[in-house]
C-alpha cells in the first residue's frame, strides 16, 4: 500500500501545530486579522487532514477486500478464528493486520501502520524474504516468550505484492518448567579442609577434639542450608550433593563458608581453610562429579583457600585471597623424585625447556635438573629460544663451562631431534600460554612438570608427571629437594649450585617473600654444595645505564589506592627492568602493591607485585595473566597503553570492592 498519504498527513500534522503555536502568540500580541487569517488555515488543515484519512481507511479496505477476494472461504475463517496470534505485514515491514489474540499481547495497543521492528526487533525481513529463516525461537514480548514462525504470501503474480504472515506460539510455560527443571538439578561439590592435619599440630592434645568436632558442624551447618545430601569419606573431605538453584545463590554470596570456616579459634595457631570443587551443566551425575574433581585439584593447586566452579568448559574463582602457608612434605618431594628417575631411565633422551622470558628461577631449575640427568648417564639438552638481561651473567659463566658446550639447543633443535620415546620437562611454568614454544609441548607425547605457580586454567594436560607446588618459594627450591633424593650423594658443580640458590634469592627478593623453613634448608644444602652468596650477588648487578633507566621508570609512578602504577618510556622494552622496577617501588613507604606496564611491540605487559595485602595474582588474573598472591605478571595483546591502564584500574576497583562486601 502507497505510503504517500502517511508522510503527507504527519507533515501536515507538524504544520498544524506550529500554526496553533503562531495563533496563541499572535492573540498573545493582539494581532487579530493576522490571527483571523492564521485560524481559517488552520480549519482547512484540519478539513484536509479528515479527507485525506477518509482516503487512506478506503484504500485500506479496498487492499483488504482485494486480499480477501482471492482466498477461499476456509482460509478466510482459519485466518480469522487462528488460535494463536497472528500478524500481517507486508514486505517493507509496516504491519497490515493482526488477530484478536495478538491484540491481547499487546494490551489493545494500536500498532496499525507501524514498522515490525519496532515492535519484534529479532524479526529480520530480508532472510524472512529470501527464506533462509523462517522461525525465532524464544522471542519476549510484554511479560511472555514467544516462538515466531513466518510465511511468506504472493497475492498476486508479481513478487512485489507479498505479504508475511507470522504466527505466534506462547512458550512461557515450557521455558519455566526447563528452567525449574536446570535449577532442580543435582550438583556435585567437593569439599576439602586442606590444611586439616597442620591445624592440628598447632594446638594442644586435649583442645584437638574440639577443633575436629567445630570444623564438622560448620560443614555439617553449611550443608543442611543448602538442603544437601553429605557425607564424610576421610578425615578432611567431604562430597555434597546439591540442587542447581542452591549453588547459584552461594555463587552470588561468593562461598561465605570459606570466610566461616577461617574464623574457627580453639587455640590453633594456623586458621582452617577449605578447598572446593564444583561439578555442574553435566549431562550425568557421573560427569559433574568429574568436573568437581577436576575443580578442587585447581583450587588446591592454586593453593588452596577458595572455591572452583567447573560448568562444563566454564570456571569461576572465589576467594583465595588469604596468604599462602607452607604446607606440603618431603614425602611427596622423594616421591615426585624416585618417580621423575624412573621416567628418566625409561627414556631415550631428555629436553628441559622453560617459559617466555626465562628468569633465573627458571633457568637453575633447568640447570639443575640438567646436572642430575647427566649424573643419570641420559642424554640431555636444554631449550632456550632467546635471553634477556636477567640471565645472560649466569648463563655466560655456565656456557664456559665443558660440560655445557653444546647443551642448549633452538626449539626447531628440539623437534628434530626428539624421538619417540623422548622425555620433555617443563620447569618453572605449567600454562600453556608461557611457555617458551608451544610447539615443542605438542610435538611430545611424555611430558614432566615441575613448578610452583598457583595452577592456572591453561594448564598443559596430559603430564604423566605433575609437580606443581605453589606453597614453594620457587622452582630452584623444588628441584634442590628432589635432587637430595634422585641420585645418593649428589654432586653438582659449583655454577649449578649457584644458578639454584640464585633462583631462589630472585623470586623470594632475598629471602624476604614466601620464605619458609624448606627454603632455608635447601639454600644450606646448596651453600654446602659449594654455593658462594657473594657470587650469587654479582649476578644481580646491573651497569649504570640499567639502574638510571630503573629510575626513570620509577620516577614516573602514580598512587591509586595505596598501589602505586608505573609505565616503562617508549623506549624501554624491557620486562626484566618494569618487574625489577616494580620490586623498587614497594621500598616506598604506604605502597601495598606495585604494577609496572612496558609497550612491546603491540602487547603490553604488565609486572605485578605486592607486601601481601593485595592479591596481585587475582587482580592480573582477570586480565589473563596469573603468578603469586605477591607476584604475578599478564600481557594483554593489541591494546594501547591507556587501554590497558584503565583495564587494570577497573581490575583493582573491583578487587577493592569485593573485598569491602
Amino acid at each position: 500500500m502507497d505510503k504517500k498519504y502517511n508522510y503527507f498527513i504527519t507533515g501536515n500534522k507538524v504544520y498544524m501545530i506550529i500554526i496553533a503555536i503562531l495563533i496563541s502568540v499572535i492573540i498573545v500580541y493582539r494581532h487579530f486579522y493576522i490571527g483571523i487569517v492564521f485560524i481559517s488555515l488552520y480549519i482547512i488543515l484540519v478539513v484536509y487532514n479528515m479527507k485525506n484519512t477518509k482516503v487512506r481507511q478506503t484504500e485500506w479496505k479496498k487492499f483488504i477486500e482485494n486480499f480477501s477476494s482471492q482466498l477461499d472461504n476456509a482460509t478466510r475463517n482459519t485466518l480469522v478464528k487462528m488460535p494463536f496470534p497472528l500478524i500481517m505485514i507486508d514486505k517493507k515491514g509496516e504491519i497490515l493486520w493482526y488477530n484478536q489474540k495478538y491484540s491481547y499481547i499487546i494490551k489493545n495497543e494500536d500498532i496499525l501502520g507501524k514498522n515490525i521492528n519496532g515492535v519484534i526487533k529479532e524479526i529480520n525481513l530480508r532472510q524472512i524474504l529470501d527464506g533462509k529463516k523462517n522461525m525465532m525461537k524464544n522471542v519476549k514480548l510484554k511479560e511472555n516468550y514467544y516462538d515466531i514462525y513466518s510465511n511468506v504470501v504472493d497475492i498476486s503474480d508479481n513478487l512485489e505484492d507479498r505479504i508475511i504472515l507470522l504466527y505466534l506460539y506462547d512458550v512461557t510455560q515450557m521455558l519455566k518448567i526447563v528452567k525449574n527443571l536446570e535449577l532442580n538439578k543435582y550438583t556435585i561439590m567437593l569439599m576439602e579442609v586442606d590444611n586439616f592435619h597442620d591445624v592440628i599440630k598447632t594446638i594442644e592434645e586435649g583442645q584437638r577434639p574440639l577443633i575436629v568436632a567445630e570444623i564438622e558442624r560448620t560443614i555439617n551447618c553449611y550443608a543442611q542450608s543448602l538442603n544437601a545430601m553429605m557425607r564424610k569419606y576421610d578425615d578432611n573431605k567431604y562430597v555434597l550433593c546439591v540442587q542447581d538453584n542452591y549453588v547459584e545463590k552461594e555463587m552470588e554470596k561468593k562461598f561465605e563458608i570459606l570466610d566461616n570456616i577461617r574464623e574457627i579459634n580453639m587455640g590453633n595457631k594456623l586458621a582452617v581453610t577449605l578447598s572446593i570443587g564444583v561439578g555442574r551443566g553435566g549431562e550425568t551425575p557421573l560427569q559433574n562429579e568429574n568436573f568437581a574433581a577436576s575443580a578442587k585439584e585447581l583450587a588446591l593447586g592454586r593453593g588452596g583457600d577458595q572455591t572452583v566452579v567447573k560448568n562444563g568448559e566454564k570456571l569461576s574463582f572465589y576467594g583465595g585471597k588469604t596468604k599462602e602457608v607452607e604446607k606440603r612434605t618431603k614425602v611427596r618431594a622423594r616421591v615426585i623424585a624416585h618417580a621423575l628417575v624412573e621416567l628418566i631411565n625409561a627414556s631415550s633422551d631428555v629436553f628441559i625447556m622453560g617459559h617466555i622470558n626465562p628468569d633465573i628461577d627458571c633457568l637453575g631449575a633447568a640447570v639443575g635438573i640438567y646436572s642430575t640427568i647427566k649424573f643419570l648417564k641420559k642424554d640431555c639438552h636444554i631449550v632456550l629460544e632467546e635471553t634477556n638481561s636477567s640471565i645472560n651473567l649466569i648463563l655466560e659463566k655456565i656456557k664456559n663451562e665443558e660440560d655445557y658446550e653444546k647443551v642448549f639447543i633452538s626449539s626447531k633443535e628440539c623437534i628434530d631431534n626428539m624421538k619417540y620415546n623422548s622425555l620433555l620437562i617443563l620447569v618453572d611454568v605449567h600454562s600453556r600460554g608461557y611457555v617458551q614454544d608451544i610447539k615443542v609441548v605438542d610435538a611430545f607425547e611424555k611430558i614432566v612438570i615441575i613448578d610452583h605457580h598457583r595452577k592456572s586454567t591453561d594448564f598443559v594436560e596430559g603430564a604423566l608427571l605433575s609437580y606443581i607446588e605453589p606453597y614453594a618459594s620457587s622452582t630452584s627450591e623444588l628441584v634442590t629437594e628432589m635432587l637430595q633424593y634422585m641420585v645418593e650423594k649428589p654432586k653438582i658443580k659449583i655454577i649449578e649450585a649457584e644458578a639454584l640458590l640464585a633462583g631462589i634469592c630472585v623470586d623470594t627478593k632475598n629471602f624476604c617473600f614466601k620464605t619458609g623453613v624448606r627454603t632455608f634448608e635447601a639454600a644450606s644444602f646448596l651453600r654446602r654444595l659449594g654455593a658462594d652468596t657473594v657470587d650469587v650477588k654479582k649476578f644481580f648487578a646491573d651497569d649504570l645505564d640499567t639502574y638510571l633507566k630503573r629510575a626513570e621508570i620509577i620516577k614516573s609512578a602514580e598512587i591509586f589506592n595505596n598501589i602505586a602504577i608505573a609505565v616503562c618510556p617508549n623506549e624501554i622494552e624491557d620486562i626484566v627492568l618494569a618487574a625489577q622496577a616494580a620490586d623498587e617501588l614497594l621500598n616506598i613507604t604506604g605502597i601495598k602493591a606495585s604494577f609496572v606496564f612496558v609497550k612491546i611491540k603491540d602487547n603490553v605487559c604488565i609486572s605485578g607485585r605486592s607486601l601481601g595485602e593485595v592479591n596481585v595474582q587475582v587482580i592480573l588474573e582477570s586480565l589473563g595473566g596469573g603468578g603469586h598472591m605477591t607476584m604475578a605478571g599478564a600481557t594483554i595483546k593489541k591494546v594501547t597503553l591507556d587501554e590497558a591502564l584503565k583495564k587494570l584500574k577497573d581490575a583493582i576497583g573491583k578487587y577493592i570492592m569485593e573485598g569491602e562486601e
